[in-house]
């Protein structure tokens, strides 16, 4: 019987406090608003750049190479200078290749010498031939032997034009005018023709930037070779390893013949004046394109984004002071706005602060928080 009554006690005393907390719940109301910033969405000028990681590169680059065997006898620059076209930079012991030229010259003397007397001889038998003095045959002799000797005269300057080549090359010559490096060769150092470096020499204004692009966007850059640049185009920056961006603008100056069927890409070539000498081969750097949707879009500020299962959201200020969600598609970031291509337009009171406490539908509040309610007895 005692038990009974113990369980019917309880029974009724938790009745009694679910009764009392739906009281203290209705007296308490629904929650406060939540206090909220709104800024207004914009249109603004909004100028974004796709980025590409490239490398500078001389348009004008050439190794030095001996085309001869030898050891070098004179080194006439210094190391890291600009040097003019035509200057002589190294020279290969030309003993021995003059030598070979004045033998060539020897050679074609001499064959010179016996064509004249094989035309000598040559008309000689045709006036003995009109007397009927001398046989056809001894005269036809002649003329063959006038031609053997003229064919030894073309053999002969033929040598003598391998011996200026050879002797030339004893010379190495600056190719155009660049900058030259830091020689691979030293005095008394033999070369081998064809296959040992002895220096490199680049042109160093223009210089050109490598860079590669997918397949997908290289119709968008033949259309932009296509443009004529002005001189303040900034459809193309370039970004220096230490963070600066290079001052002056550049333009396409080639597009490679295909795409690298492995990677799906495309290398392209952009052109940069370079009268400072800022830009060295193989300088790395991010280079900057203009993004074919830069102008007048709208922005919001970046902290009013919230992102949810991988989808882009922000609250407005709706009617009845309610926050409205919107899904928005997002564009690039500039600083701390960002592009909303589309969800949202001008004029859309955006909220920017207090999301963390925000539902959609909830109520909001643009001025001051309001004053806790008194607790309910």
């Amino acid at each position: 019987m005692n038990k009974l009554f113990l369980a019917l006690s309880c029974s009724a005393g938790l009745l009694t406090l679910a009764a009392c907390g739906k009281k203290d719940e209705k007296a308490a109301g629904p929650p406060p608003p939540t206090p909220v910033t709104l800024v207004a969405a914009r249109t603004s000028e909004a100028v974004y750049y796709d980025e590409y990681p490239a490398t500078v590169v001389a348009i004008n680059n050439v190794e030095l190479r001996s085309q001869i065997t030898g050891f070098v006898t004179a080194i006439s620059f210094r190391e890291g200078d600009i040097v003019p076209k035509g200057k002589t930079l190294y020279e290969i012991d030309r003993r021995k290749f003059e030598a070979a030229y004045q033998q060539a010259l020897a050679g074609l003397r001499t064959a010179r010498a016996l064509a004249q007397n094989a035309k000598v001889n040559l008309d000689r038998y045709q006036r003995l031939l009109q007397q009927d003095a001398i046989a056809r045959q001894i005269v036809d002799n002649a003329a063959t032997s006038y031609a053997t000797a003229q064919a030894q005269i073309a053999q002969a300057q033929a040598v003598v034009n391998s011996a200026r080549t050879d002797l030339d090359f004893a010379a190495i010559k600056a190719p155009f005018t660049g900058r030259i490096g830091i020689s691979q060769v030293r005095l008394g150092s033999q070369v081998s023709a064809g296959s040992t470096l002895l220096n490199t020499v680049s042109a160093e204004d223009p210089m050109g930037v490598d860079f590669v692009v997918p397949e997908a966007d290289l119709s968008r850059f033949v259309a932009l070779q296509s443009q004529r640049a002005a001189a303040s185009d900034s459809t193309f920056r370039l970004d220096l390893p230490d963070g600066t961006t290079y001052a002056q603008p550049g333009k396409i100056l080639a597009i490679d013949r295909g795409v690298d069927q492995q990677t799906g890409t495309v290398q392209v070539r952009v052109q940069f004046p370079n009268l400072d000498r800022k830009l060295k081969d193989g300088l790395s750097g991010v280079l900057r394109v203009l993004n074919r949707q830069s102008g007048r879009r709208l922005v919001v500020p970046f902290k009013a984004v919230v992102e949810q299962m991988g989808e882009n959201f922000v609250f407005i200020a709706g009617d009845s002071s309610k926050a409205d969600q919107r899904k928005v598609q997002l564009g690039p970031r500039l600083r701390d706005q960002i592009v909303i291509m589309s969800g949202i337009k001008e004029g859309d009171q955006v909220i920017t602060e207090g999301l963390n406490r925000l539902r959609d539908g909830g109520q909001i509040q643009t001025g001051p928080a309001p004053a806790p309610a008194p607790a309910a007895k």
